[in-house]
């Protein structure tokens, strides 16, 4: 006969992390890596703006000190490598031609970084703007395979660079995906978002999922020439 004390009772199931539950990035530094140009220069006014430490880099450290000091918020500008080594979160928001060359270079400087790609493959003819194909899969993907010793995400691929550089605007009204293969990863990007009032992270899958996320730019570009508008994305029922 079989006591009650000889039953294994089986180990309580953990609870399911609340998905809102994200980290407190407020204390890290962010790096804008193209942080002259208008999508870079805006993500460092937002989040610099927001109370995030930011440095902007360049090709040229004068450029990127520049750039800083017309965005203002306690920036710093300085010169790519720098700029990496110097930051805990690096955005790369340099130009698609740019791309790989730039993150072959910063190989070393970005090892253990989290990176966030928000670079879009897109090509432009007479008919509009159209989704390339890298080689990898998507932009994110290339990065991985060139960054080995980072961790690479995506995100902040469908904000207007309009909305984000225009100070009488106080709040971004969109959801920006994020995407990556370590959720404590997506969870810092989703939560460096949300510091942007009006923002909000939602994860979307991993980094094999980066090129139809990078892809619908192209046809955000349409609406907005069709609508003469600054289009978002939001995701509903969450």
């Amino acid at each position: 006969m079989t006591s009650s004390d000889d039953v294994q009772q089986a180990p309580a199931k953990a609870p399911a992390k609340d998905p809102w539950d994200l980290p407190d990035v407020s204390g890290l530094v962010v790096g804008v890596l193209g942080g002259t140009g208008d999508q870079g220069r805006g993500l460092a006014y937002r989040l610099a703006r927001a109370g995030q430490k930011v440095i902007v880099g360049s090709r040229a450290a004068d450029r990127a000190r520049t750039a800083a000091e017309e965005i203002g918020h306690g920036v710093e500008g300085a010169e790519n490598a720098d700029c990496a080594r110097r930051s805990d979160i690096v955005i790369v928001a340099v130009p698609w031609d740019g791309h790989a060359k730039t993150l072959e270079a910063l190989r070393e400087d970005l090892a253990g970084k989290l990176v966030v790609d928000c670079v879009n493959p897109l090509g432009f003819d007479k008919k509009g703007a159209y989704a390339l194909v890298p080689e990898e899969g998507s932009a994110a993907e290339q990065a991985a395979a060139l960054l080995p010793d980072s961790r690479v995400t995506a995100a902040f691929h469908h904000l207007s660079a309009v909305l984000l550089q225009d100070e009488a605007i106080d709040e971004i009204d969109t959801d920006v995906m994020v995407l990556g293969e370590s959720r404590a990863d997506t969870d810092q990007v989703q939560a460096l978002a949300a510091r942007i009032p009006g923002m909000r992270g939602v994860f979307a899958g991993r980094l094999r999922n980066a090129h139809q996320v990078e892809s619908l730019v192209a046809n955000l570009i349409s609406v907005n020439r069709r609508y003469k508008a600054h289009t978002g994305l939001r995701v509903t029922d969450i």
